[in-house]
């Protein structure tokens, strides 16, 4: 099991910066590959980016690339979304999730946090 638990969300003007965190904890957490999602009223889950537990990263390119970035600390089993930029289309309950290395699945997520970004 792994449990996961997001934080940083808040209220943001466009054009601000929000970090957000997400705090792994439980078995081999580190060993996992961890991807961000966000899911705004009314619409699916949407896919912001990946990091494998090596480092690798993929992005959404058409909706963050450029703008939002993700980075990891496997000895404090963390994961971080710092996101820049912000438009009001970025507002969203944000997610984090944990998948086995290579897997397309993800097998665990958090609670989320809550992103809203005012125009």
């Amino acid at each position: 099991q792994v449990q996961l638990v997001e934080s940083g969300g808040g209220l943001v003007q466009a054009g601000g910066s929000l970090r957000l965190s997400c705090a792994a904890s439980g078995q081999t957490s580190s060993n996992y590959d961890m991807g961000w999602f966000r899911q705004a009223p009314g619409k699916d889950r949407e896919f912001v980016g990946r990091i494998t537990w090596s480092g690798r990263i993929t992005y959404n390119a058409n909706s963050v690339k450029g703008r939002f970035a993700i980075s990891r600390d496997n000895a404090k089993n963390m994961v971080w979304l710092q996101m820049n930029s912000l438009k009001p289309e970025d507002t969203a309950v944000y997610y984090c999730a944990a998948s086995k290395p290579g897997k397309s699945e993800y097998d665990y997520w958090g609670q989320g946090t809550q992103v809203t970004v005012s125009s």
